[in-house]
């Protein structure tokens, strides 16, 4: 909690998941961790979601819920294909810490660049490596959209949401061969506005 410590005062952490993906919206989460309440061996269990396997992230967001402060946000493909990727990044990270219930003294965001917050906040590059709390916040953003993209599988099968969350794998290629472009996919990615400009 180096960087914690730093800032001083109420701090949370904000990281998202789902820039990448072609299709489903982009998640952030917003984490104040209370380490008075927070078990030393948890501590030492949170990371980067990345490198984590998703049994584990499922497992440590669960055990955040009685030692922190959560709030998520979502931006929608539409306001995705309206805003561009970056700016819903930064409309989920602001709902996220508004979504939080109160308003910390300082936000850590993951990245080199930060959305516009009512609190002052400091980007940090690589941040989910290098703060406890956007480590949390990477776990909570993940899990949340991966649930999100599996319902999302059961509406629309065949593309491998459950498995891929949305990212353009052979799988995902395969069922926009098959079914073609649905409500979820982001059309203002380039594999996406290829098929609807060519028809494949």
């Amino acid at each position: 909690m180096t960087l914690e410590r730093e800032a001083g005062g109420l701090v949370a952490g904000i990281d998202e998941a789902g820039r990448g993906p072609w299709a489903g919206p982009v998640v952030a989460a917003a984490v104040i961790i209370d380490l008075d309440l927070m078990p030393r061996h948890l501590a030492g269990q949170i990371d980067d979601s990345k490198v984590l396997r998703p049994a584990k992230r499922v497992e440590l967001a669960a055990a955040l819920i009685p030692c922190a402060r959560i709030g998520i946000g979502a931006a929608s493909v539409d306001e995705i294909d309206r805003i561009n990727i970056l700016q819903a990044t930064f409309l989920a990270m602001t709902r996220a810490l508004a979504a939080l219930g109160v308003l910390p003294d300082t936000a850590l965001v993951d990245g080199n660049r930060l959305p516009d917050l009512p609190c002052a906040a400091r980007a940090i590059v690589k941040g989910d490596s290098k703060s406890l709390s956007i480590a949390a916040a990477s776990i909570v953003a993940k899990v949340t959209r991966d649930r999100i993209m599996a319902m999302l599988s059961s509406r629309y099968p065949g593309f491998g949401w459950e498995r891929n969350a949305g990212y353009g794998t052979a799988q995902h290629r395969a069922g926009l061969a098959q079914f073609g472009v649905t409500p979820h996919h982001r059309r203002s990615y380039a594999p996406i506005r290829k098929i609807l400009e060519t028809g494949g």
